[in-house]
């Protein structure tokens, strides 16, 4: 199975917050491969993984219905929902990670204006 790690270096190695992770277990998202004599939750490899997709949808806005659906077709468990037409709804949420981009890119643009205008302002008191 790999080396077990406690959720302090898991929250160390993908930059998640204990509570985040506590959190996408308490909701399903990521259940840890195994807990410790003590209770202690225990995180693989593959659970990191998947830890770090998540992280990764974040950004993108997708809700935790729409997380749990798209890890069911891209990293599917046991205890996975079953998808219909998984193809089908893959690609939905790929329009929707694009479109999402898309979003981050323009506030980002003007972002980068406003940084431009104050540097402008700086420099021009000099």
């Amino acid at each position: 199975m790999g080396e077990r790690m406690q959720i302090g270096e898991v929250a160390e190695r993908t930059g998640l917050s204990l509570r985040t992770i506590r959190y996408y277990d308490e909701v399903g998202l990521v259940v840890p491969s195994a807990r410790s004599q003590g209770g202690f939750r225990l995180y693989t490899e593959p659970d990191i993984d998947r830890l770090q997709l998540i992280k990764r949808m974040k950004p993108l806005g997708f809700q935790l219905e729409e997380m749990r659906d798209l890890l069911a077709i891209l990293d599917p468990t046991p205890d996975s929902p079953a998808i219909e037409d998984p193809e089908a709804r893959l690609a939905e949420f790929s329009a929707t990670a694009e479109n999402a981009c898309e979003d981050l890119r323009a506030r980002l643009r003007i972002a980068e204006e406003f940084a431009a205008t104050i540097r402008s302002h700086l420099d021009a008191g000099r």
